[in-house]
């Protein structure tokens, strides 16, 4: 049961994400990625990670997916048509869906990581102490880039609501 569960929880995850994406309407993009965010806190709940689906709900869900909501309403955007892409956007586009297909393509050749042997893992998770202890020492970079990258997210959404002078008139 659990491993349907979690399965549910990941395809969940993943069509919302595709709506973050493919929507249009940056209320509906903002309020699929509230469903990701709690997707993902479903998959924390399966695999008994319940402070870390907490504080993804209190702190990402809760805080940051308001604040881009309050960005977008502030701003007043409309789902207008996008200008064509050319140049330098098209070969980051293209770039960004080789890396992916790269990664996607090594997981599969290389297969799953080898589990770690259960009686040689400390049990870190036990004490919130020893968890934050690995958070900020050991975990420092991936929770710094994720605050950058939240931060790109924010201003991505700045940028792409920005009305510009002049872009009525190219249809």
């Amino acid at each position: 049961m659990t491993s349907f569960l979690f399965n549910v929880f990941v395809v969940f995850t993943l069509v919302t994400a595709l709506g973050v994406v493919v929507n249009k309407n940056a209320v509906n993009a903002a309020m699929c990625l509230l469903l990701s965010l709690v997707g993902v806190a479903g998959l924390f709940v399966a695999l008994d990670a319940y402070l870390l689906a907490f504080l993804l709900l209190l702190v990402y869900a809760g805080a940051i997916v308001a604040l881009f909501l309050f960005i977008i309403m502030l701003l007043d955007t409309k789902g207008a048509e996008r200008p064509q892409l050319s140049g330098v956007p098209v070969v980051a586009r293209g770039l960004a869906i080789a890396l992916v297909l790269f990664g996607l393509v090594s997981f599969y050749v290389r297969g799953r990581l080898p589990a770690p042997d259960p009686m040689q893992v400390p049990a870190l998770g036990v004490s919130l102490k020893l968890y934050a202890y690995q958070l900020f020492t050991t975990y420092l970079l991936p929770v710094q880039i994720l605050g950058f990258l939240l931060l790109i997210a924010m201003l991505g959404v700045i940028v792409l609501s920005k009305k510009f002078e002049g872009m009525e008139d190219v249809k």
